[in-house]
């Protein structure tokens, strides 16, 4: 009962404070209220950058800290978003193929198969059990080799730089060109997903009809095998939605892998790092106080500022080929994604698109405000008071709705 009670009490506490925090954020000049509405327990306004666009005239309605290089958890997303984007286009798929090493004699394949993996975050066994119905289907009735998963197209780390030990499976499943359900086999994580992916598609192959008379493991596709059967990913523009509606890790880092693979040095976490900082500098985003290290915003060596962020923003914005895709992959206020319980209500509810993060040293928000404003909030502590920094983000945010109804 006096637990019960305390709770109580605790929680009026609460919505006083956020009550009089919204009352005396209402008053004054935007700037001045703007400032008043980032006020947060526990935040300290050193540690806080924050900046407001006009989208129509490109003005800065408002800046604090902009420059300064915070660690922005998962808005780190919204820099792979705008590169796989802008590089390979919205209605790029992702391709998973069987290549043959041997030949063919009547209805047997006399050699290994070898299922070739190139960072489908979304390949599902049902696309394995196409596989296997499309060598059914040519004629394939026997497979005298083995049955090995290639995830050579990207190193072999399964994490990426600066991660804790335990974010490895709690976070983000393990990192392979060759992933099948997220490396999830019976309910568990496995360490080796293209062996565990092979073992899979053998299986498949017996199902569709196919024998197998040799094990399944591991191994690089040599040179000049024989291109036997392919399916292809969701388009790219689903699939970066699902990363920042759902704020999904390991799809932020498979995309930058595989950005690093097509159009970089290879297939690791830095080389696709090189990539998006490339991107962003091509559309205008000063990079000063920027350090990417890896996708998904986990590493606590990460640094973006708010200023980089508003630029990414406005680039995206104005950019008749990334516009549509870029906005249609955000949280909308009140209706989806990691927004969907936050800013509920009018003005903000439905015309706010953002991108949240969260970590123990950083909350952060940035999107746009209808078609009016674009804004970025990043908060910093060790460790940051979450609940109350959201609070702060959403009256901010809030402020700039109201301006644009009236």
């Amino acid at each position: 009962m006096r637990r019960r009670l305390g709770l109580a009490v605790l929680a009026g506490l609460l919505a006083l404070w956020t009550a009089a925090a919204e009352a005396q954020a209402a008053s004054g000049s935007l700037g001045s209220r703007l400032d008043r509405a980032l006020v947060a327990r526990g935040v300290s306004a050193d540690r806080t950058g924050a900046i407001v666009l006009d989208l129509e005239t490109g003005e800065v309605v408002y800046e604090r800290n902009g420059s300064l290089s915070l660690v922005p958890a998962s808005n780190e997303k919204l820099t792979i978003a705008v590169a796989a984007l802008a590089l390979l286009g919205p209605r790029y798929r992702i391709g998973t193929d069987v290549l043959g090493d041997g030949a063919r004699r009547g209805s047997a394949w006399k050699g290994d198969l070898y299922l070739r993996g190139q960072g489908d975050p979304t390949l599902h066994r049902r696309d394995l059990r196409k596989l296997a119905r499309k060598l059914r289907a040519a004629g394939i009735r026997r497979v005298s080799g083995n049955v090995l998963g290639d995830e050579s197209f990207f190193d072999a780390q399964r994490t990426a730089p600066g991660w804790k030990p335990s974010f490895y499976g709690a976070e983000s499943a393990p990192l392979s060109a060759l992933v099948v359900d997220r490396a999830i086999v019976k309910g568990r994580w496995v360490d080796d997903p293209a062996s565990a992916a092979a073992t899979v598609f053998a299986r498949e192959l017996e199902k569709a009809g196919i024998r197998v008379a040799g094990r399944a493991g591991v191994g690089a596709t040599p040179p000049g095998a024989a291109p036997l059967a392919g399916v292809l990913s969701e388009p790219l523009a689903q699939i970066v939605s699902w990363m920042n509606q759902e704020s999904d890790n390991f799809v932020a880092e498979m995309l930058l892998k595989g950005l690093g693979a097509r159009l970089g040095k290879g297939g690791t976490t830095a080389a696709g790092v090189d990539v998006v900082r490339t991107v962003l500098s091509r559309l205008g985003v000063p990079l000063r106080g920027v350090r990417l290290v890896d996708g998904s915003g986990l590493s606590g060596r990460d640094r973006l500022t708010a200023d980089a962020l508003a630029a990414l923003l406005a680039a995206a914005w104005k950019n008749p080929g990334l516009h549509e895709p870029f906005l249609a992959s955000l949280a909308v206020a009140g209706e989806s994604g990691t927004l969907e319980d936050r800013l509920v209500k009018p003005p903000a509810r439905g015309r706010v698109f953002g991108k949240t993060g969260t970590t123990n040293l950083a909350s952060s928000l940035s999107g746009y405000v209808g078609s009016r404003y674009a804004f970025a909030v990043i908060m910093n502590g060790r460790p940051i008071p979450s609940w109350f920094a959201r609070k702060a983000q959403d009256r901010f945010v809030r402020l700039l709705a109201r301006r644009i109804g009236q």
